[in-house]
């Protein structure tokens, strides 16, 4: 059962899949012509809506197993809230580095994706380790 903390932060990160599918009517939009998009654009768009969906999605699924975890204190933390960082951070890289009228390449905010992809990575090795400890105390 997942602790009260990870609980509201599932309920807050079901609520955040709203924005998600707000941003997937955006993209019915762009893909209708309807919003300007160029071909960069509506890639970094399509990549960042789906970074956000799978990553929140991800982010539920882990904060829902991680009372069986062997963590503690900070490491706990990292594990509760890096793939959530990731979630907002790499979409965020995706749609801020396109902005503007027709942009030829990313700008500096693909950054963003990046930092991002490093906390994935830390929330996730985390997690799976403690995950890991957890289950071999139990048996």
């Amino acid at each position: 059962m997942p602790s009260p903390i990870d609980t509201i932060l599932i309920g807050a990160l079901l609520l955040a899949l709203v924005t998600v599918e707000s941003g997937g009517w955006f993209l019915t939009r762009v893909s209708r012509g309807l919003a300007p998009a160029n071909a960069l654009q509506q890639s970094f768009f399509r990549a960042g809506h789906a970074h956000a969906g799978v990553l929140i999605v991800l982010s539920v699924a882990i904060l829902a197993v991680l009372s069986s975890a062997a963590l503690e204190g900070g490491w706990l933390w990292v594990a509760r809230l890096g793939v959530p960082i990731a979630a907002i951070l790499m979409p965020a890289g995706f749609f801020l580095s396109v902005l503007g009228r027709d942009p030829a390449r990313p700008s500096r905010a693909i950054l963003l994706l990046w930092i991002g992809a490093g906390s994935l990575t830390i929330g996730l090795v985390t997690a799976g380790i403690g995950l890991i400890a957890g289950g071999v105390q139990a048996l």
